[in-house]
């Protein structure tokens, strides 16, 4: 296969805009599928929803990989889920894609997790091309969407293709470039007719061509003088000027239609074949184990040593399955290679090709090629090479949870059944955690909202045939230093033998802005000020020890403490008593003792709630999200469509699904995804902190 025409693609969107009714349109016409099925109503539902659980939802819960031909081009595609609660797995798919499908509704246009897929794509560099969906449904509205995707995803984009007719009367696309009207003929829309542009659409298509190549000529000088001297540019030459824009992710451009009436599909998998980039045009780079900081290009050539990366694991009844994106080099069945991270050698045993849940074996696999390999033991992020030590790659991003349920099997007899579901989860999902609670001696599971939640409790019903009760949820909340405090603290101990001295003088407080970029990430900040030898330099990192042993539970409720600033300017030692140990225990004394004197306050996550509902309830929608503390950051009324977005505290959420159907008669919707930490209201803080204590006094 000529690496050229390979594309390695996934489709990513809000939840709803029809991401799996276009997977299953795509594989239909590529030959992959014989039988359209729908993502809800009866039948055996989309080929790349397997589960049953996403057959009963009609969502998507994990990414489904496939493969299949098209023109000449070999492509591996990738169906994402639209809920933020399984942004893991948009995560780690745009991490091994080379170029991805945006899709948008023609109504509802650029919504809150369109705009986190967007800051995705754009954390991975993945180019993209936009595709307006549900160009059928009332309201339809293709320009509005160009609009807001310049105004709030900041990306030059315009649209290739106006409609024929919108709404209900959606019959057809003008390809801005080759200037024909398209028509989708047959059952499926499978035939395509190429007719002339209708006389009433002449004047409207030739407007939207200019404006086009306007766009487009900010990118070429060459159609820049074409366009000044009022010659006709040629079609290649705009497919070239597109397809390097695209690829340098400069430039978006929009494609139309409706998946579900089987209109406009096929144009966009020629635009995905003609402006996505094949591996070699990506550049991947690794990083040198030999040569700490030094990166090195991973060249798409099958003949140079192997890496890849194992992004995602799924355990099934026939042992674990490991998707790989290979890089660069070849893997052969029943050969042995290296992970980068435990340096352990494994043998890949069986190499297959997946088509949704299910799988093609073959003997080998190239450079470029997304495949799964069994019978290997690995965490999900690990570099595969021919030999140890060779690179390692970038991990993917993976959020902290933000909400935590506790969870027990009602019969003693399934504990170890229950055990052995987490671990598995756990490790499919660097998302979901499972820990036990030290007061309580519960098990905790913790993750992304209470969807996420429910579909484990759920799998663990249906997969491992156990029976869970699960306790209430509860919020990760932080404690974080309001203000500054300058800290002496000293330790004697003298109980015979050794005794142990540690003397630390300093400051503790909340870092700043300058601070908190310097600690990339890390929540303590701790810097050594100490002159002269004060502190012999040997029990310095003793003393970061101390205070960071202590950062995961804070002294006000037990929460973790976040963005502390420690620095350290003096103190003294003994030349027998003092040690790492000692020190270790000044740190963890101060802190224990001197916290509270920074006034530290308790932070809550605050959810970016987006609602929409019919206007009618806008008032009613408005007051409850008010009443559970939120605060209104717009409303915005269209098409007897009401949107509302708002920034609700976390632990207000609970339960909201039910109260939003029931105070808009089952019409309304909404989705949430962390927006940031912000101080509880004292009020609520003092509550918080008064139900910790009663949760930790043992029994």
């Amino acid at each position: 296969m000529n690496l050229k025409n390979v594309r390695n693609i996934g489709i990513s969107a809000h939840i709803d805009s029809g991401k799996t009714t276009l997977s299953e349109r795509i594989l239909f016409y590529a030959g992959r599928i014989h039988k359209i099925e729908d993502v809800r109503g009866g039948g055996d539902g989309a080929t790349m929803d397997h589960m049953e659980l996403e057959k009963e939802r009609g969502i998507t819960i994990t990414s489904a990989a496939t493969s299949l031909e098209w023109k000449n081009h070999k492509v591996n595609l990738i169906d994402t889920p639209g809920h933020v609660d399984f942004t893991v797995e948009v995560e780690r798919s745009l991490r091994v894609l080379d170029g991805a499908i945006l899709v948008l509704c023609s109504v509802g246009g650029v919504q809150s997790q369109s705009m986190t897929v967007d800051r995705q794509m754009k954390r991975y560099h993945v180019p993209r091309l936009a595709f307006i969906n549900k160009m059928d449904r009332t309201g339809a509205n293709p320009t509005k969407v160009v609009k807001q995707v310049k105004e709030k995803l900041h990306a030059d984009c315009v649209l290739m293709q106006i409609p024929i007719g919108k709404e209900e009367k959606f019959e057809g696309i003008i390809d801005l470039i080759t200037m024909k009207a398209l028509y989708f003929d047959g059952d499926n829309g499978e035939t395509i007719r190429e007719e002339a542009i209708p006389a009433a659409l002449q004047a409207e298509a030739e407007a939207a061509r200019t404006e086009m190549l306007e766009a487009l000529s900010m990118y070429s000088d060459e159609l820049m003088e074409l366009l000044l001297g009022e010659e006709e540019v040629p079609v290649e030459l705009a497919h070239k000027i597109i397809r390097h824009a695209v690829i340098e992710q400069e430039f978006t451009p929009v494609f139309l239609g409706s998946a579900y009436k089987n209109k406009g599909v096929q144009p966009l998998l020629d635009a995905i074949m003609r402006y996505l980039p094949s591996p070699p045009e990506i550049t991947n780079r690794a990083n040198d184990p030999k040569n700490e900081g030094e990166r090195f290009i991973l060249e798409s050539d099958p003949s140079k040593p192997f890496v890849g990366m194992a992004f995602k694991i799924v355990d099934d009844e026939y042992g674990q399955l490991t998707y790989t994106r290979i890089y660069q080099g070849t893997i052969k069945k029943g050969e042995a290679y290296f992970n980068q991270r435990t340096g352990r050698k494994e043998r890949f045993s069986r190499i297959v090709r997946m088509h949704s849940d299910k799988r093609e074996e073959i003997d080998e696999a190239f450079c470029g090629d997304i495949v799964a390999i069994m019978g290997i033991d690995c965490a999900s992020g690990d570099t595969y090479c021919s030999e140890p030590n060779l690179a390692s790659l970038e991990a993917m991003f993976v959020a902290d949870p933000v909400i935590k349920v506790s969870v027990q099997a009602l019969s003693r007899d399934n504990s170890d059944k229950l055990s052995k579901a987490l671990q598995r989860f756990r490790k499919e999902d660097p998302t979901f955690h499972v820990m036990t609670d030290e007061e309580t001696g519960e098990t905790i599971i913790a993750g992304m909202g209470e969807l996420h939640l429910e579909i484990y409790v759920e799998r663990i019903r249906r997969e491992y045939k156990v029976e869970v009760e699960t306790g209430p949820p509860k919020v990760s909340y932080r404690e974080r230093a309001t203000q500054t405090y300058s800290f002496d603290h000293k330790r004697k101990k003298q109980t015979g033998g050794s005794g142990q001295y540690g003397h630390i003088v300093g400051k503790m407080g909340p870092m700043d802005d300058e601070q908190r970029t310097a600690a990339e990430g890390d929540q303590l900040l701790f810097e050594d000020k100490v002159t002269g030898g004060r502190i012999p330099k040997n029990f310095i990192p003793a003393v970061e020890k101390g205070f960071r042993n202590l950062l995961t539970k804070g002294p006000v409720a037990g929460f973790p403490v976040v963005d502390l600033s420690i620095i350290l300017e003096d103190g003294s030692y003994h030349d027998v008593d003092s040690s790492d140990m000692a020190f270790m225990l000044t740190a963890q004394e101060c802190f224990r003792e001197n916290f509270s004197k920074t006034k530290p306050v308790l932070l809550e996550p605050l959810m970016l709630v987006e609602i929409e509902c019919p206007d009618s309830f806008q008032g009613a929608v408005v007051g409850n999200v008010s009443s559970k503390r939120g605060m209104i950051v717009s409303t915005d009324t269209e098409g007897g469509l009401c949107k509302i977005i708002a920034e609700v505290p976390l632990a207000e959420t609970f339960g909201y699904s039910t109260e939003l159907r029931s105070q808009t008669q089952g019409q309304g919707t909404f989705t949430m995804e962390l927006c940031k930490y912000a101080p509880t209201p004292m009020n609520i803080q003092m509550d918080i902190v008064e139900e910790r204590k009663k949760e930790l006094q043992p029994a």
